[in-house]
């Protein structure tokens, strides 16, 4: 019970902490001091304060896409198991529901864009979903690969290692999920090379344009989803990555937390030191990352 109380705590709590340590490292690369580390939480604190601008032209389905959005990402929160402890809701073919609940808040963040009728955020939903079917394969896959050498069919199962422990049979599969994984993560939660979060450039944005039309709470509740779902993503990646366990339980929340930070200030290297690929680019990279979790799958089948 205590497990789960943290589980949930962290899951609320910190995704915006990840924001500002990314911020930081990049501000740091950059010789500048850069935004407050806590500044993610301020900013939703004001927007959460401020009144809503509608369209006349948006119908339910604009103010109903952001709340969706947000409670899949949460309940996919809950199907996460953080660090060496298993996740509050588990059950047999958990990754499924897991993977179609990432679906349905893609599905409502660009439907609630294209119900603006704006062109240029039907553009960028389009490139969403584009770039998307070349991501979730490579889910899958990963999820392939953690299923057939935990024997599990739960998520929890699944994240907690292979059977009989790691070894050198499974140290490659694992690798090039990890590989994969991290170049989705990236994809994902709008973060350089695939698209930057801050950009204001109209033919290049993806994520950002679907959002323009959103304001006050509403915006709110979209940065605050984003936050979340990098948070899940990274969990997912240090299962893979970095699965270090102590056997002690406060230790244990400790490593996963110091973790997690380390993924943000990996981000935000790679931030620092690559620049924006080209928009006809971005899919050969997706390629790349389903090709990683595709070819650590057949490793293990072959």
């Amino acid at each position: 019970m205590t497990a789960n109380l943290i589980h949930v705590l962290l899951l609320l709590v910190m995704p915006p902490l990840l924001a500002g340590v990314i911020n930081k490292t990049k501000a740091w690369f950059g010789g500048r001091v850069g935004p407050p580390l806590l500044q993610s939480y301020y900013d939703l604190i004001k927007l959460a304060r401020k009144s809503m601008v509608l369209s006349t032209t948006t119908t339910w389905v604009f103010r109903a896409g952001p709340v969706v959005t947000l409670a899949a990402v949460l309940m996919a929160g809950l199907l996460m198991p953080l660090g060496a402890f298993d996740a509050p809701i588990r059950f047999s073919g958990d990754p499924i529901f897991f993977a179609y609940l990432l679906g349905l808040a893609r599905f409502f963040t660009t439907t609630a864009a294209l119900d603006t009728g704006s062109a240029f955020e039907g553009m960028g939903a389009a490139r969403e979903v584009t770039f998307a079917s070349l991501s979730e394969p490579a889910v899958f896959f990963a999820l392939l690969v953690l299923a057939r050498l935990s024997g599990s069919l739960t998520l929890t199962g699944m994240l907690h290692g292979p059977m009989g422990g790691f070894s050198a049979a499974t140290a490659a599969p694992l690798i090039l999920v990890a590989i994969g994984l991290f170049v989705v993560l990236l994809a994902e939660n709008c973060r350089i090379p695939v698209d930057d979060p801050n950009t204001h450039l109209e033919l290049t944005m993806i994520h950002e344009v679907m959002v323009l039309d959103h304001s006050g709470p509403l915006l709110g509740v979209i940065l605050y989803g984003a936050a979340l779902k990098l948070f899940i993503f990274g969990a997912l990646l240090l299962h893979v990555l970095a699965p270090f366990q102590t056997g002690v339980a406060w230790a244990d929340w400790l490593v996963f937390c110091a973790e997690m930070l380390a993924v943000a200030v990996a981000i935000g290297v790679v931030e620092s030191i690559m620049a924006r690929l080209l928009m006809r680019r971005v899919p050969y990279l997706l390629t790349g990352a389903l090709l990683f979790c595709g070819f650590g799958f057949l490793l293990l089948v072959r």
